[in-house]
């Protein structure tokens, strides 16, 4: 097709135009970035801007526009995406992750520690008198006592450590790098913090104890068998503190 004052435009050189177009990737900016305009195009597609006849700029600019628009689109199923992550894996009252993304997080820690020859262990905690502070101060008082000993948990573990709820009032943390006896001071010390720090609610005291069970990875063990040590330990420290009273 020839036009006045331009130069013909090939089959070839269009193509290498539209594939340069579509194969541009993602400005790494959150906001979009302007359509390119049809000059720009040509520079990525080598070819001279003089080469574009009028009818190509503007399927050019049009596919450029659409490729904005599929952009936009991608990055706004990226954000929807992430968010419908974070909300499968965290608990909906408190701030740690589910039983599923604990037991996920669990099995990342135990497949590096047995790698790498390092320890790691895992504390099991069940808060005691539960029924008892939701029959007579009611539920929200419960969930205001399990959003305290969340709290704590979280604030006196390192970011490394993972802190879960397995149950109703069962919560569950992952010690990395951490041996039995250093696992047994960590879990004692928390267990103390959590019992010198009474919850307040409605300008009601409300005391707080945990009974909890430790567990050290050994090889061969699997997610659910760690768990399983972890909560048989904690029945153990239950069933001595209630024969202690």
């Amino acid at each position: 097709m020839e036009i006045r004052d331009r130069k013909t435009v090939d089959a070839a050189s269009a193509a290498r135009a539209a594939r340069a177009a579509a194969s541009a990737q993602p400005a790494p900016a959150a906001a979009p970035a302007p359509a390119a305009a049809p000059s720009e195009i040509v520079e990525i597609a080598g070819l001279a801007e003089t080469e574009l006849t009028p009818n190509v700029r503007r399927a050019l600019a049009a596919l450029m526009a659409e490729v904005q628009q599929l952009r936009r689109q991608l990055d706004d199923t990226r954000q929807r995406i992430n968010y419908l992550e974070r909300i499968a894996d965290e608990d909906p009252l408190m701030p740690v992750v589910n039983r599923r993304a604990f037991v996920r997080e669990l099995s990342r820690v135990m497949a590096f520690s047995q790698r790498y020859g390092t320890p790691a262990s895992i504390i099991y905690f069940d808060i005691n008198g539960m029924k008892q502070v939701n029959d007579t101060y009611g539920h929200s008082a419960g969930d205001a006592v399990l959003l305290a000993v969340a709290k704590l948990l979280l604030d006196n573990v390192r970011t490394t450590d993972v802190v879960g709820r397995l149950g109703g009032d069962e919560l569950g943390v992952v010690l990395v790098q951490t041996d039995q006896a250093r696992a047994e001071h960590k879990a004692a010390e928390l267990a103390q913090l959590i019992d010198t720090n009474d919850v307040i609610w409605e300008g009601r005291t409300i005391r707080v104890t945990v009974a909890y069970g430790v567990h050290t990875f050994a090889q061969g063990d699997s997610a659910g068998a760690i768990i399983d040590a972890a909560d048989r330990a904690m029945y153990q420290t239950k069933t001595q503190m209630k024969s202690a009273k």
